[in-house]
């Protein structure tokens, strides 16, 4: 046999069969953390001045100090180039590789000798 519902209203002063589960409103509050920490993340963006970083045509230097000397990245574009500054003065003995050029736009080249390496 069937029994028939009646609702009056809106039905929310009779609850559901869902408000059996206790962690019903957890779900929630979930959403609405995940909300706050967005927000929180925007506004440090923005207070910080770092919405440059986003922009495609800006020219964007971040220097970091590190233990063993500095860090310097350079976000041109869409090219990117980290530069690594250290105390240390390099010296030794090798051997020649090849020849670099630097371009009249600034980007630098590599060329290899033909000689193979022994």
């Amino acid at each position: 046999m069937k029994s028939k519902r009646t609702h009056s209203g809106l039905g929310l002063l009779r609850g559901s069969s869902r408000d059996d589960d206790p962690l019903s409103g957890l779900a929630n509050l979930f959403d609405i953390g995940i909300v706050f920490a967005l927000g929180f993340m925007v506004s440090l963006i923005s207070a910080l001045n770092l919405l440059e970083i986003f922009n495609p045509e800006s020219k964007v230097t971040i220097t970091t100090e590190r233990e063993d000397g500095l860090e310097i990245t350079v976000r041109e574009g869409k090219k990117t180039t980290v530069r690594r500054l250290t105390k240390q003065v390099g010296s030794g003995d090798g051997i020649r590789l090849g020849t670099a050029y630097r371009l009249e736009d600034g980007a630098v080249v590599y060329v290899p000798d033909n000689e193979e390496m022994q």
